[in-house]
């Protein structure tokens, strides 16, 4: 065997996103991180630093400072990282329009940093497989009737 192959890969460096719009949701920010954690432990990735949206909707970006500053990061050339490691797809957004979410992981795609969901079952590799298509057609039409249903009637997140 050679050092090469006795050697243990080097881990990709990523940053965890976790968000949390009230404190009635089963996943808070912490239950995010241990999931986020046991996934880059299996994968091999070391997480570098964490932002943090607490107490705010997935609905606007612009009422998201942790998310802002994240994607300022790699829009500006910054991202010290690989990759983006988020619960889920909703906890990366519940955008009005469909695309806004799908936007944003582009943005993140284009500038070299992938965006990988952990507790989803699909491979976010940039390949086409079945595996990869994480979302369905109506799935990202469906997050504005599921942020409606999940808050109450008076809530400011519908």
């Amino acid at each position: 065997m050679s050092t090469e192959d006795s050697e243990a890969a080097e881990p990709l460096r990523a940053v965890a996103y976790v968000r949390m719009s009230t404190d009635r949701q089963i996943y808070s920010t912490e239950n995010q991180m241990e999931a986020i954690a046991a996934y880059a432990a299996r994968k091999n990735i070391s997480i570098i630093r964490t932002y943090k949206d607490d107490g705010k909707s997935g609905l606007m970006l612009d009422r998201r400072p942790a998310l802002k500053s994240l994607l300022g990061d790699v829009m500006l050339g910054k991202a010290d990282f690989d990759c983006i490691l988020v619960y889920d797809v909703s906890r990366w957004g519940r955008f009005q329009n469909s695309d806004e979410s799908a936007h944003y992981e582009f943005i993140c795609k284009e500038a070299g940093v992938r965006v990988e969901y952990c507790a989803e079952e699909f491979s976010n590799d940039g390949s086409q497989t079945p595996d990869s298509l994480h979302l369905s057609p109506e799935q990202p039409c469906q997050a504005p009737q599921f942020r409606a249903a999940i808050s109450p009637p008076d809530s400011q997140f519908n």
